[in-house]
Protein backbone atom coordinates (compact mmCIF):
# COMPACT_ATOMS: atom_id res chain seq x y z
CA UNK A 1 0.00 0.00 0.00
CA UNK A 2 1.64 3.03 -1.12
CA UNK A 3 1.62 5.96 1.42
CA UNK A 4 -1.07 8.28 -0.31
CA UNK A 5 -4.04 5.20 -0.89
CA UNK A 6 -2.63 4.66 3.17
CA UNK A 7 -3.71 8.20 4.30
CA UNK A 8 -6.53 8.08 2.46
CA UNK A 9 -7.92 5.34 4.12
CA UNK A 10 -6.68 6.49 7.88
CA UNK A 11 -8.29 10.17 7.02
CA UNK A 12 -11.69 7.95 6.05
CA UNK A 13 -11.33 6.12 9.82
CA UNK A 14 -10.58 9.85 11.21
CA UNK A 15 -13.30 11.72 9.66
CA UNK A 16 -15.88 8.56 10.60
CA UNK A 17 -14.92 8.89 14.26
CA UNK A 18 -14.90 12.35 15.12
CA UNK A 19 -17.63 14.01 17.17
CA UNK A 20 -20.13 16.09 15.87
CA UNK A 21 -18.70 19.09 16.74
CA UNK A 22 -15.27 18.51 14.73
CA UNK A 23 -17.06 16.95 11.98
CA UNK A 24 -18.98 20.00 11.74
CA UNK A 25 -16.32 22.67 11.18
CA UNK A 26 -15.30 21.24 7.10
CA UNK A 27 -16.46 22.50 4.38
CA UNK A 28 -15.96 22.02 0.60
CA UNK A 29 -12.18 21.43 -0.54
CA UNK A 30 -12.24 24.54 -2.00
CA UNK A 31 -12.70 28.04 -0.42
CA UNK A 32 -16.06 28.43 0.82
CA UNK A 33 -17.87 29.80 3.67
CA UNK A 34 -20.01 27.35 5.55
CA UNK A 35 -23.56 28.37 6.22
CA UNK A 36 -23.72 27.39 9.86
CA UNK A 37 -22.75 27.89 12.79
CA UNK A 38 -19.13 26.18 13.93
CA UNK A 39 -17.70 24.75 17.16
CA UNK A 40 -14.62 23.53 18.56
CA UNK A 41 -14.60 20.21 19.34
CA UNK A 42 -15.15 20.30 22.92
CA UNK A 43 -18.80 22.50 21.82
CA UNK A 44 -17.77 25.15 23.89
CA UNK A 45 -16.12 27.75 21.96
CA UNK A 46 -19.10 28.68 18.66
CA UNK A 47 -16.99 30.60 16.12
CA UNK A 48 -16.91 33.98 15.49
CA UNK A 49 -17.13 33.42 11.28
CA UNK A 50 -18.65 31.10 9.42
CA UNK A 51 -15.92 31.93 6.68
CA UNK A 52 -13.49 28.36 6.57
CA UNK A 53 -11.32 28.73 3.67
CA UNK A 54 -9.99 24.90 2.79
CA UNK A 55 -7.44 25.40 -0.30
CA UNK A 56 -6.14 22.46 -1.97
CA UNK A 57 -2.96 23.38 -2.50
CA UNK A 58 -0.26 25.60 -1.02
CA UNK A 59 -0.76 27.78 -3.81
CA UNK A 60 -4.19 28.19 -3.27
CA UNK A 61 -3.21 28.85 0.47
CA UNK A 62 -0.79 31.32 -0.76
CA UNK A 63 -3.21 32.88 -2.75
CA UNK A 64 -5.83 33.30 0.10
CA UNK A 65 -3.37 34.59 2.63
CA UNK A 66 -2.45 37.35 0.06
CA UNK A 67 -5.85 38.86 -0.62
CA UNK A 68 -7.07 38.44 3.38
CA UNK A 69 -7.71 41.02 5.57
CA UNK A 70 -7.58 38.90 8.44
CA UNK A 71 -7.28 35.29 8.38
CA UNK A 72 -6.47 32.59 11.31
CA UNK A 73 -4.92 29.53 11.22
CA UNK A 74 -7.51 26.34 12.24
CA UNK A 75 -6.07 22.77 13.10
CA UNK A 76 -7.93 20.13 14.05
CA UNK A 77 -10.14 22.42 16.61
CA UNK A 78 -8.82 20.72 20.03
CA UNK A 79 -8.09 24.07 21.61
CA UNK A 80 -10.78 24.98 24.06
CA UNK A 81 -10.22 28.94 23.97
CA UNK A 82 -10.20 31.48 21.73
CA UNK A 83 -6.57 30.82 20.38
CA UNK A 84 -7.89 30.00 16.52
CA UNK A 85 -10.96 32.15 16.52
CA UNK A 86 -11.58 34.59 13.92
CA UNK A 87 -14.26 37.43 12.97
CA UNK A 88 -13.47 37.58 9.81
CA UNK A 89 -12.31 33.78 8.40
CA UNK A 90 -10.48 30.97 9.00
CA UNK A 91 -7.95 28.76 7.25
CA UNK A 92 -7.65 25.19 7.43
CA UNK A 93 -5.34 22.95 5.92
CA UNK A 94 -6.80 19.93 6.46
CA UNK A 95 -6.98 19.16 2.87
CA UNK A 96 -2.98 18.85 2.91
CA UNK A 97 -3.31 15.77 4.43
CA UNK A 98 -1.22 12.69 1.90
CA UNK A 99 1.75 14.23 1.60
CA UNK A 100 4.29 11.94 3.54
CA UNK A 101 8.35 11.84 2.28
CA UNK A 102 10.67 9.96 4.78
CA UNK A 103 14.34 10.49 4.58
CA UNK A 104 16.19 7.61 5.88
CA UNK A 105 19.54 9.54 5.52
CA UNK A 106 18.65 11.81 8.09
CA UNK A 107 15.75 10.03 9.94
CA UNK A 108 13.50 12.35 9.22
CA UNK A 109 10.05 12.41 7.97
CA UNK A 110 8.14 15.47 5.90
CA UNK A 111 4.33 16.48 6.37
CA UNK A 112 1.94 18.41 5.25
CA UNK A 113 0.29 20.22 7.88
CA UNK A 114 -3.14 18.95 7.89
CA UNK A 115 -2.02 15.54 8.49
CA UNK A 116 -2.90 14.37 11.82
CA UNK A 117 -0.76 11.83 14.27
CA UNK A 118 -2.77 9.20 13.78
CA UNK A 119 -2.52 9.09 10.40
CA UNK A 120 1.19 9.80 10.47
CA UNK A 121 2.21 6.52 13.06
CA UNK A 122 0.63 3.71 11.65
CA UNK A 123 2.30 4.24 8.13
CA UNK A 124 5.67 5.21 9.89
CA UNK A 125 5.43 1.71 12.04
CA UNK A 126 4.31 0.34 8.99
CA UNK A 127 8.10 1.76 7.43
CA UNK A 128 9.77 0.75 10.58
CA UNK A 129 9.58 3.88 12.19
CA UNK A 130 8.52 5.89 15.06
CA UNK A 131 8.55 9.43 16.62
CA UNK A 132 9.49 9.77 20.59
CA UNK A 133 5.86 10.71 21.84
CA UNK A 134 2.26 11.38 21.37
CA UNK A 135 -0.28 13.01 22.87
CA UNK A 136 -2.98 11.91 25.01
CA UNK A 137 -5.25 11.57 21.47
CA UNK A 138 -3.44 11.19 18.19
CA UNK A 139 -6.75 12.91 16.57
CA UNK A 140 -4.93 16.16 16.54
CA UNK A 141 -2.77 17.44 13.19
CA UNK A 142 0.79 17.35 13.98
CA UNK A 143 1.18 21.20 12.91
CA UNK A 144 -1.65 22.24 15.08
CA UNK A 145 -0.02 20.13 18.57
CA UNK A 146 3.27 21.63 17.52
CA UNK A 147 2.19 25.03 17.44
CA UNK A 148 1.23 24.91 20.92
CA UNK A 149 3.64 22.87 22.45
CA UNK A 150 1.27 19.91 22.89
CA UNK A 151 2.71 16.84 24.59
CA UNK A 152 2.75 13.00 25.81
CA UNK A 153 4.12 12.23 29.29
CA UNK A 154 8.00 11.03 30.09
CA UNK A 155 10.52 11.95 32.34
CA UNK A 156 13.51 11.85 29.51
CA UNK A 157 10.75 12.91 26.73
CA UNK A 158 10.42 16.46 25.11
CA UNK A 159 7.29 17.97 24.38
CA UNK A 160 5.89 17.23 20.38
CA UNK A 161 7.35 20.27 19.23
CA UNK A 162 10.61 18.99 20.03
CA UNK A 163 10.74 16.52 17.48
CA UNK A 164 10.36 19.56 14.73
CA UNK A 165 13.57 20.20 12.62
CA UNK A 166 12.19 22.71 10.07
CA UNK A 167 8.84 24.11 9.54
CA UNK A 168 7.71 25.87 6.18
CA UNK A 169 4.57 28.55 6.43
CA UNK A 170 3.27 31.45 4.72
CA UNK A 171 3.66 34.49 6.19
CA UNK A 172 1.27 37.64 5.94
CA UNK A 173 2.60 38.64 2.36
CA UNK A 174 1.80 35.23 1.16
CA UNK A 175 5.39 34.64 0.74
CA UNK A 176 6.62 30.65 1.25
CA UNK A 177 9.42 30.73 4.14
CA UNK A 178 11.54 27.28 5.48
CA UNK A 179 12.96 27.42 8.74
CA UNK A 180 15.50 24.44 10.34
CA UNK A 181 16.88 23.54 13.14
CA UNK A 182 20.35 23.12 11.54
CA UNK A 183 20.35 26.22 9.07
CA UNK A 184 18.25 29.07 11.44
CA UNK A 185 19.08 28.01 14.99
CA UNK A 186 17.59 30.55 17.13
CA UNK A 187 15.14 31.72 14.70
CA UNK A 188 13.67 28.67 14.28
CA UNK A 189 13.39 27.71 18.11
CA UNK A 190 11.24 31.11 17.63
CA UNK A 191 8.97 30.15 14.95
CA UNK A 192 8.37 26.43 16.08
CA UNK A 193 5.66 27.14 18.83
CA UNK A 194 4.39 29.68 16.72
CA UNK A 195 0.40 30.05 18.07
CA UNK A 196 -0.55 30.74 14.39
CA UNK A 197 1.02 34.24 14.82
CA UNK A 198 3.80 33.95 12.35
CA UNK A 199 1.70 32.52 9.33
CA UNK A 200 0.04 29.07 7.96
CA UNK A 201 1.77 26.12 8.40
CA UNK A 202 1.91 24.24 5.26
CA UNK A 203 4.70 21.34 6.09
CA UNK A 204 6.73 20.44 9.23
CA UNK A 205 9.45 17.58 9.56
CA UNK A 206 10.06 15.45 12.55
CA UNK A 207 12.73 13.46 14.12
CA UNK A 208 11.85 10.09 13.63
CA UNK A 209 13.93 6.62 15.26
CA UNK A 210 13.42 3.01 14.50
CA UNK A 211 10.10 1.53 15.44
CA UNK A 212 9.21 -0.25 19.07
CA UNK A 213 6.76 -1.96 20.81
CA UNK A 214 5.78 -1.64 24.55
CA UNK A 215 3.39 -2.79 26.99
CA UNK A 216 0.96 -0.64 29.45
CA UNK A 217 0.21 -1.70 33.06
CA UNK A 218 -2.46 0.00 35.20
CA UNK A 219 -2.10 0.24 39.04
CA UNK A 220 -5.06 0.96 40.92
CA UNK A 221 -6.11 2.47 44.57
CA UNK A 222 -2.60 4.50 44.03
CA UNK A 223 -2.27 6.60 47.67
CA UNK A 224 -1.52 10.24 46.84
CA UNK A 225 0.50 10.16 49.94
CA UNK A 226 2.83 7.72 48.37
CA UNK A 227 2.64 9.57 44.85
CA UNK A 228 3.54 12.44 46.87
CA UNK A 229 6.62 11.49 48.07
CA UNK A 230 8.29 9.35 45.47
CA UNK A 231 7.21 11.45 42.33
CA UNK A 232 10.61 11.14 40.70
CA UNK A 233 11.20 7.24 40.82
CA UNK A 234 7.10 6.84 40.24
CA UNK A 235 8.16 9.29 36.83
CA UNK A 236 11.24 7.79 36.14
CA UNK A 237 9.91 4.11 36.06
CA UNK A 238 8.49 3.86 32.61
CA UNK A 239 9.40 5.39 29.43
CA UNK A 240 6.10 6.93 29.59
CA UNK A 241 3.86 7.57 32.99
CA UNK A 242 0.60 9.21 33.98
CA UNK A 243 -1.24 9.62 37.28
CA UNK A 244 -4.98 9.90 37.52
CA UNK A 245 -6.34 11.36 40.23
CA UNK A 246 -9.59 13.34 41.40
CA UNK A 247 -7.94 14.77 44.30
CA UNK A 248 -10.58 14.35 46.54
CA UNK A 249 -10.53 10.52 47.22
CA UNK A 250 -6.95 10.16 48.22
CA UNK A 251 -6.74 6.34 48.13
CA UNK A 252 -8.63 5.89 44.77
CA UNK A 253 -6.12 6.75 42.09
CA UNK A 254 -4.11 5.62 39.03
CA UNK A 255 -1.26 4.94 37.56
CA UNK A 256 -0.59 3.95 33.89
CA UNK A 257 3.02 3.09 33.42
CA UNK A 258 4.37 2.43 29.86
CA UNK A 259 7.45 0.37 29.52
CA UNK A 260 9.81 -0.16 26.11
CA UNK A 261 9.68 -3.66 24.82
CA UNK A 262 13.44 -4.29 25.12
CA UNK A 263 15.48 -7.04 22.99
CA UNK A 264 12.07 -9.09 21.99
CA UNK A 265 11.44 -9.46 25.74
CA UNK A 266 7.94 -7.69 27.93
CA UNK A 267 9.35 -5.94 31.19
CA UNK A 268 7.49 -7.58 33.97
CA UNK A 269 5.16 -5.82 36.31
CA UNK A 270 5.14 -6.00 39.90
CA UNK A 271 1.85 -6.66 42.02
CA UNK A 272 2.05 -3.75 44.01
CA UNK A 273 3.83 -0.59 43.03
CA UNK A 274 4.56 2.05 45.85
CA UNK A 275 0.97 0.94 47.40
CA UNK A 276 -0.92 0.80 44.22
CA UNK A 277 -2.35 -2.61 43.04
CA UNK A 278 -1.89 -3.65 39.41
CA UNK A 279 -5.39 -3.78 37.58
CA UNK A 280 -6.80 -7.32 36.47
CA UNK A 281 -8.81 -5.41 33.96
CA UNK A 282 -8.88 -2.57 31.21
CA UNK A 283 -9.78 0.45 32.61
CA UNK A 284 -10.15 4.18 31.63
CA UNK A 285 -9.07 6.74 33.51
CA UNK A 286 -12.73 7.59 34.42
CA UNK A 287 -13.30 4.55 36.14
CA UNK A 288 -17.19 4.52 35.75
CA UNK A 289 -16.70 5.02 31.76
CA UNK A 290 -16.19 1.83 29.73
CA UNK A 291 -12.16 1.32 28.78
CA UNK A 292 -13.53 0.71 25.12
CA UNK A 293 -12.23 3.34 23.52
CA UNK A 294 -8.68 2.97 25.79
CA UNK A 295 -5.40 1.63 24.00
CA UNK A 296 -4.52 -1.76 25.07
CA UNK A 297 -2.99 -2.76 28.80
CA UNK A 298 -2.88 -5.63 31.34
CA UNK A 299 1.30 -6.19 29.39
CA UNK A 300 0.45 -6.69 25.94
CA UNK A 301 2.72 -6.34 23.92
CA UNK A 302 1.71 -3.92 20.81
CA UNK A 303 3.35 -1.31 18.54
CA UNK A 304 4.52 2.78 20.73
CA UNK A 305 1.56 4.42 18.62
CA UNK A 306 -1.22 1.92 20.52
CA UNK A 307 0.33 2.17 23.65
CA UNK A 308 1.35 5.68 24.14
CA UNK A 309 -1.90 7.37 23.61
CA UNK A 310 -4.77 7.46 25.90
CA UNK A 311 -7.39 6.52 23.58
CA UNK A 312 -7.13 4.44 20.32
CA UNK A 313 -7.63 6.30 17.06
CA UNK A 314 -10.70 4.50 15.70
CA UNK A 315 -13.15 5.24 18.98
CA UNK A 316 -14.16 8.64 19.78
CA UNK A 317 -11.69 9.48 22.90
CA UNK A 318 -15.04 11.42 24.82
CA UNK A 319 -18.29 13.20 24.72
CA UNK A 320 -16.07 16.33 24.05
CA UNK A 321 -18.42 18.20 26.22
CA UNK A 322 -16.12 18.72 28.32
CA UNK A 323 -13.73 21.97 29.72
CA UNK A 324 -9.45 21.77 30.54
CA UNK A 325 -6.80 23.53 32.03
CA UNK A 326 -3.34 22.22 32.05
CA UNK A 327 -0.08 24.33 33.99
CA UNK A 328 3.43 23.61 33.71
CA UNK A 329 5.73 23.63 36.75
CA UNK A 330 9.06 23.28 36.96
CA UNK A 331 10.00 19.64 38.25
CA UNK A 332 11.20 20.81 41.83
CA UNK A 333 7.98 22.39 42.34
CA UNK A 334 5.83 19.41 42.00
CA UNK A 335 4.95 18.44 45.56
CA UNK A 336 4.15 21.48 46.36
CA UNK A 337 1.99 22.66 42.93
CA UNK A 338 0.18 19.08 44.18
CA UNK A 339 -0.38 20.43 47.60
CA UNK A 340 -1.87 23.09 46.47
CA UNK A 341 -4.57 20.92 44.21
CA UNK A 342 -5.06 18.83 47.37
CA UNK A 343 -5.73 22.12 49.51
CA UNK A 344 -8.56 22.66 47.00
CA UNK A 345 -9.39 19.81 46.26
CA UNK A 346 -13.51 20.39 47.95
CA UNK A 347 -13.88 23.78 45.50
CA UNK A 348 -12.72 21.27 42.23
CA UNK A 349 -14.69 18.33 43.45
CA UNK A 350 -18.05 19.65 41.75
CA UNK A 351 -17.33 20.18 38.44
CA UNK A 352 -13.87 17.70 37.96
CA UNK A 353 -13.97 14.76 35.92
CA UNK A 354 -10.26 13.72 36.05
CA UNK A 355 -7.14 15.65 36.41
CA UNK A 356 -3.41 14.03 35.21
CA UNK A 357 -0.21 14.45 36.11
CA UNK A 358 2.98 13.97 34.15
CA UNK A 359 6.23 15.43 32.76
CA UNK A 360 8.03 16.34 29.90
CA UNK A 361 11.89 17.53 29.55
CA UNK A 362 13.36 20.97 28.81
CA UNK A 363 13.66 22.68 25.50
CA UNK A 364 14.86 25.73 23.99
CA UNK A 365 11.62 26.83 21.97
CA UNK A 366 10.78 30.32 22.82
CA UNK A 367 7.10 29.91 23.64
CA UNK A 368 7.09 26.62 24.75
CA UNK A 369 5.14 25.71 28.16
CA UNK A 370 8.86 23.69 28.82
CA UNK A 371 11.44 26.71 27.91
CA UNK A 372 14.35 25.55 29.92
CA UNK A 373 12.37 23.85 32.11
CA UNK A 374 12.10 20.37 33.19
CA UNK A 375 8.42 19.95 34.04
CA UNK A 376 5.76 18.30 35.69
CA UNK A 377 2.09 19.24 34.23
CA UNK A 378 -0.56 19.39 36.23
CA UNK A 379 -3.86 18.55 33.70
CA UNK A 380 -7.73 18.94 34.77
CA UNK A 381 -10.99 17.58 33.01
CA UNK A 382 -13.71 19.54 33.99
CA UNK A 383 -17.66 19.12 33.43
CA UNK A 384 -18.58 22.15 30.73
CA UNK A 385 -19.23 24.52 33.29
CA UNK A 386 -17.92 27.33 32.37
CA UNK A 387 -19.55 29.33 35.36
CA UNK A 388 -18.04 27.20 37.78
CA UNK A 389 -14.68 27.08 36.51
CA UNK A 390 -14.56 30.63 36.67
CA UNK A 391 -15.57 30.41 39.89
CA UNK A 392 -12.31 28.48 41.07
CA UNK A 393 -9.94 29.26 38.14
CA UNK A 394 -8.65 32.86 39.39
CA UNK A 395 -7.64 31.37 43.02
CA UNK A 396 -6.26 28.34 41.61
CA UNK A 397 -4.05 30.51 38.92
CA UNK A 398 -3.53 32.86 42.22
CA UNK A 399 -2.50 30.02 44.40
CA UNK A 400 -0.45 28.75 41.78
CA UNK A 401 1.64 31.69 40.78
CA UNK A 402 4.47 31.33 43.82
CA UNK A 403 5.20 28.37 41.35
CA UNK A 404 5.36 30.43 37.98
CA UNK A 405 3.10 27.63 36.32
CA UNK A 406 2.59 28.18 32.59
CA UNK A 407 -0.69 27.46 31.30
CA UNK A 408 -1.22 25.22 28.11
CA UNK A 409 -1.60 27.40 25.09
CA UNK A 410 -4.69 25.31 24.27
CA UNK A 411 -6.46 25.54 27.55
CA UNK A 412 -8.39 27.24 29.85
CA UNK A 413 -6.55 30.36 31.52
CA UNK A 414 -7.39 33.51 32.75
CA UNK A 415 -3.85 35.03 33.23
CA UNK A 416 -2.77 38.48 31.00
CA UNK A 417 0.22 39.61 29.31
CA UNK A 418 1.58 41.31 31.91
CA UNK A 419 1.64 38.00 33.77
CA UNK A 420 2.51 35.68 31.00
CA UNK A 421 5.41 37.94 29.58
CA UNK A 422 7.06 37.28 33.32
CA UNK A 423 6.71 33.57 32.30
CA UNK A 424 8.56 33.00 28.81
CA UNK A 425 11.32 35.65 28.87
CA UNK A 426 11.54 35.25 24.95
CA UNK A 427 7.86 36.75 24.57
CA UNK A 428 8.86 40.48 23.24
CA UNK A 429 11.75 38.54 20.70
CA UNK A 430 8.49 36.19 19.50
CA UNK A 431 6.81 39.84 19.20
CA UNK A 432 9.66 40.96 16.58
CA UNK A 433 9.33 38.07 14.93
CA UNK A 434 5.40 38.08 14.62
CA UNK A 435 5.96 41.95 13.09
CA UNK A 436 8.50 40.65 10.91
CA UNK A 437 6.41 38.03 9.09
CA UNK A 438 2.92 39.69 9.78
CA UNK A 439 3.82 43.75 9.87
CA UNK A 440 -0.03 44.26 9.40
CA UNK A 441 -1.51 41.76 11.78
CA UNK A 442 -3.17 39.49 9.63
CA UNK A 443 -3.13 36.65 11.72
CA UNK A 444 -3.73 37.75 14.99
CA UNK A 445 -6.79 37.93 16.75
CA UNK A 446 -8.48 38.93 20.16
CA UNK A 447 -6.69 36.16 22.35
CA UNK A 448 -3.18 37.08 21.06
CA UNK A 449 -3.89 40.54 21.28
CA UNK A 450 -4.95 39.62 25.13
CA UNK A 451 -2.42 37.38 25.63
CA UNK A 452 0.59 38.88 23.63
CA UNK A 453 0.07 42.35 22.51
CA UNK A 454 -1.36 44.13 25.39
Amino acid sequence: MDKRTFLKRSSAIVAGTMLAPLAGCTSEPTPSAASVSRTNWAGNITYSTNQLLQPVSIEEAQEIVRKATTVRPLGSTHCFNTIADSSVSQISMANLNTDIQIDTDNMQVTVGSGVRYGELAPYLHEQGYAVHNLASLPHISIAGACATATHGSGINNGNLATAVAAIEFIDGSGKLNSLSREADGDRFAGAVVNLGCLGVVTRVTLDIEPTFDMVQHVYLNQPMENMVESFEAIMASGYSVSFFTDWKNQEHNQIWLKRKVMNGESPGAESDFYGGQLADRDVHPVLRISAESCTPQQGVPGPWYERLPHFKMEFTPSSGKELQTEFFFAREHAQDAMNVYLSMADRLAPILMISEIRTATADDLWMSTTYERDSVIIHCTWEQDWDGLQAVLPDLEAALAPYDARPHWGKNFRMGKERLETLYPRMNDFRNLMTEYDPNGKFRNAFIDEKLIG
